[in-house]
């Protein structure tokens, strides 16, 4: 009979981790939750009232435009700024940050159109007013619709008291900036080309362009020279725009260009050129006219410069035909011998480069061209065609009047407006604008303002630096009605523009309780003049703002008035904005104030798909944000953009976000290790660092470092690669390094064991970290990881600031010596992975290893323990030889029941026959 006692099961006795915080995010559930209790706790307030004191931070809004639900550019550019306006907060600023919304323009007007359209109403049959009203309501509606969105992307602002360009307040100050324009002298009226939409029927900004592939028709045109130099010859232009022939009223030629004298001795089947004539072409392009005109022998009477025509006039290619006017050939710098014929049309009113030879040279600028893009009566033989349907009749015109030479078809890049997506045009028209080079020099001081701006990446600085220094005069004016006006007078008798600043106080002082509506009501001319002023003496403008104006000019409806800090410490958009509300913010500020509204500018990438490619919804390819969060949740989101290098374009797509989700289950996991390993620790067990072994102060220095890495970021704003660098090392120095070697002295050794309280210290100290560090990127799981330890009465982790890390955690010489220990023990492991697979042994605890260390290893010393736990084996036996090298042998002895090492003491106990020493003294009698 076997008297022996059963078996005993050890598995109560060991120190198994206990939390609450589930495995599992379950994000898209968890999340709504916790935005209700951070407004129902009114955490915004909170933040407010704990940083009242501090130094301020502003991150400057730039205006999202609200007319649709959020895309996923939205987001990348919401959570970006939420980051680092949160990590501010946390590193001891107050940042408060005040979102904003762009509801002024020509997006929103044409949705209210479309739907008078479909109701056969005619837009301009409806009182203005009732149109704003409108307009007004649809920019409230998805104003609304995304203010909901932005918060439910985790993103902290002052949502309550958001600003908007159409609120009356915002409206005042932007009719007070026109003002500052008007009265320092930069704001002017003047008949000028600008980009033209005739579908939507307004000037256009630079900004509001794109370019797309166009097919333009193309024109060889004769100009026979009937007078001056060379008369009797023709010379042959070469255009894109064929419809811009009615307008033209010159020809230029580059002064130093060589120019070809030919005379045509054959000619090809069909081509228009006559034998026996003589024409004038540039010398290096003649062999490319030759052949797309259809020349054939021909022979060459002399070689002239440019500079010899200089008093040549030609007649126009439809004289006869209503144009019956001379043509002056003109020297122009613009001249190029690139493509064409080395000879360019002139038509003042249809091109900057046209427009400003004809204005020095005093030509006319015939308006030939309607609102609509049909031509006016000023186009004699094409009135009422529309200029992009103007081609064939231009050609069958040219060919009556002989001086047709070749036709053909182009394919170019060509603007485009990027609300409509139709061609624009070049078209000469009364417009306001700010002068860029008059006395108050906005181009030179925002140039200089560039200069002492810090940009994020760099390289931003010579791109809108380079725009500055070329861009023409800024027109801020729009032939639209939804939109703060002009609201200017014009004196009918002179022309002068009224500039009396008691009129202006008038007209802002009713805007800030009216709103711009005051503008269009009946009296509006007589009570903004005054008694002084007869109405009928003056012209009402009823042109509006350019909406980059009013986005421009929003730091002095936000700022000033809201106390906080002008300049902003950063503005932040994507990178097309240093020619949109980067630029225009920059000519307002510099125009108004003198100074940048920005300290620092930020640019960030666009969105792709994983492919590369572009979004669009015909390719169905479109990652929608509200989308990847009915199914990941925001945090998933959000780590997809810090993940991501923001600074070049980011792509997206169901492979990546799986990848992000897997990213996020590890540092997930990280956390709930440490919250299950602090299960009901208190004060009383830390451990002074001096009395830690070095594993847990090598940790504690790698805190140093990362905190180093956030507070640096946080100074430059750059976050690129931060949050990979925590991801590592929770995967890396972390779960595959420090947890997988403490987890056996913290659930095995006694609870009071120095070793045990030492590794708590220290998962106190990672656990405090990485939710702070994590709490502006995961904003929902850092606060569910924070409420899982210390409970929701802790107050979130939001109202936290990053901890102070003690200067003597850092410890370099430490840091180098277990650099060389983990190279030593990746050698170590991996030798224990082959015997593993061999089937040698299944654990790594049944295994015994001699290490022998070379003199230059010598500096990873540890005693033959210590080594053993880092090793995660049972027994080591140190040595040393010529060479580093390892003999892995089964350890002798038996499995500990408890903590599954083995070892020869198993089996000495009478009491615990089948513990180790150690976990008999844990257990005990």
């Amino acid at each position: 009979m076997n008297d022996a006692p059963p078996p005993r099961d050890y598995r109560q006795t060991v120190f198994l981790p206990q939390t609450p915080f589930p495995m599992k995010g379950d994000l898209p559930k968890r999340e709504p939750a916790m935005l209700a209790r951070w407004a129902q706790q009114d955490l915004w307030r909170k933040l407010r009232d704990g940083a009242a004191a501090r130094p301020k931070f502003v991150l400057h809004d730039g205006p999202p435009y609200a007319n649709g639900p959020l895309h996923i550019g939205h987001a990348l550019n919401k959570i970006l700024k939420d980051v680092i306006n949160r990590a501010a907060q946390m590193s001891g600023y107050d940042a408060d940050y005040v979102p904003g919304w762009d509801c002024h323009g020509l997006p929103i007007e044409w949705k209210v159109e479309e739907e008078y359209r479909a109701k056969k109403k005619n837009k301009d049959e409806v009182p203005v007013l009732e149109f704003r009203a409108e307009c007004r309501a649809y920019a409230a509606h998805w104003l609304e619709v995304q203010r909901e969105e932005f918060a439910r992307l985790g993103v902290a602002g002052d949502w309550a008291n958001r600003y908007a360009t159409m609120d009356f307040p915002s409206e005042s100050v932007i009719v007070e900036e026109i003002g500052r324009f008007l009265m320092n002298g930069s704001l002017y009226r003047g008949l000028r080309p600008v980009m033209w939409s005739p579908v939507e029927k307004t000037a256009l900004a630079e900004a509001e362009i794109e370019y797309h592939d166009h097919v333009s028709p193309t024109l060889w045109a004769r100009f026979p020279i009937v007078s001056g130099p060379e008369a009797g010859a023709s010379v042959v232009i070469w255009t894109t725009t064929p419809w811009t022939i009615p307008g033209n009223r010159a020809v230029a030629y580059g002064p130093e260009i060589d120019y070809a004298l030919v005379h045509v001795e054959g000619v090809a089947e069909g081509s228009h050129l006559r034998v026996g004539e003589t024409l004038l072409v540039a010398l290096p392009l003649l062999p490319k006219f030759a052949e797309d005109a259809g020349l054939g022998a021909h022979s060459l009477h002399r070689v002239l410069k440019g500079a010899e025509l200089e008093g040549a006039i030609a007649a126009h290619p439809l004289r006869g035909a209503g144009y019956d006017f001379d043509v002056p050939l003109l020297p122009g710098d613009f001249v190029t011998t690139e493509a064409g014929t080395g000879f360019v049309h002139i038509a003042p009113g249809h091109g900057e480069d046209d427009f400003n030879l004809g204005r020095a040279h005093g030509l006319p600028v015939p308006e030939t061209v309607n609102d609509d893009g049909t031509f006016t009566h000023h186009a004699p033989g094409f009135e009422g065609l529309h200029v992009f349907r103007a081609h064939e009749a231009v050609y069958a015109a040219c060919e009556t009047a002989g001086t047709l030479v070749a036709k053909s078809k182009l394919t170019h890049s060509y603007p485009h407006s990027w609300r409509s997506k139709k061609p624009v045009i070049f078209r000469a028209t009364p417009q306001w604008f700010i002068a860029m080079d008059d006395s108050n020099a906005i181009r030179q001081k925002s140039l200089d303002a560039i200069a002492a701006t810090t940009f994020i990446p760099d390289v931003g600085r010579n791109r809108i630096g380079g725009m500055v220094a070329s861009r023409p005069d800024w027109c801020i004016s729009r032939q639209r009605a939804w939109g703060v006006p002009i609201a200017v007078f014009v004196e009918k008798r002179t022309s002068e523009v009224l500039r009396d600043p008691d009129v202006m106080a008038r007209i802002v002082d009713a805007f800030r309780s009216e709103g711009a509506d005051a503008w269009y009501q009946p009296d509006a001319a007589a009570r903004f003049l005054g008694n002084t002023r007869n109405p009928d003496d003056y012209e009402q403008v009823m042109d509006i703002v350019d909406v980059w104006f009013e986005s421009g000019s929003t730091h002095a409806f936000v700022l000033p008035p809201r106390n906080l800090p002008f300049p902003a410490d950063l503005y932040l958009e994507g990178s097309d904005q240093h020619r949109g509300w980067f630029q225009s913010s920059l000519l307002e500020s510099v125009g108004t104030r003198g100074v940048a509204p920005f300290k620092a500018v930020l640019t960030h990438g666009f969105v792709l798909d994983e492919g590369g490619r572009k979004m669009s919804k015909s390719l169905g390819n479109v990652t929608a944000p509200q989308e990847v969060i009915a199914k990941y949740g925001a945090d998933i989101l959000r780590m997809w953009v810090m993940n991501s290098d923001t600074a070049e374009d980011l792509r997206i797509g169901k492979n990546i976000l799986e990848q992000q989700a897997e990213l996020y289950r590890r540092i997930r996991n990280t956390l709930r290790w440490l919250l299950g390993n602090l299960a009901g620790f208190d004060g009383h067990e830390r451990v002074p660092v001096a009395e830690m072994p070095e594993l847990e102060r090598w940790v504690l220095h790698r805190l140093t470092e990362l905190d180093a890495r956030v507070r640096r970021a946080v100074r430059s704003h750059d976050w690129n690669g931060v949050l990979p660098e925590i991801h590592n090392f929770c995967a890396t120095d972390l779960s595959a390094f420090y947890f997988d070697i403490r987890k056996d002295s913290l659930y095995c050794d006694a609870k009071d064991s120095l070793r045990r309280r030492s590794a708590r210290t220290v998962l106190d100290s990672l656990h405090r970290c990485l939710c702070a560090w994590l709490a502006p990127v995961l904003v929902f799981t850092a606060e569910e990881a924070w409420t899982a330890r210390f409970g929701e009465g802790a107050g979130s982790v939001h109202l936290q600031l990053f901890p102070e890390l003690p200067e003597n955690w850092r410890d370099d010489a430490l840091a180098a010596k277990w650099a060389e220990i983990r190279r030593l023990r990746k050698l170590v492991t991996g030798s224990l992975e082959d015997h593993r697979r061999d089937g040698t042994f299944g654990s790594s605890l049944q295994a015994a290893v001699t290490l022998t260390l070379a003199p230059e290893d010598a500096a990873a010393t540890l005693d033959a323990a210590t080594w053993a736990e880092t090793l995660i084996v049972s027994k080591v036996t140190l040595a040393e030889g010529a060479e580093t090298s390892l003999d892995v042998a089964l350890a002798p002895g038996h499995k500990c029941d408890r903590c599954w090492k083995v070892l020869e003491e198993v089996g000495q106990s009478a009491a615990h026959p089948t513990l180790c020493r150690r976990c008999e003294a844990v257990v005990g009698p």
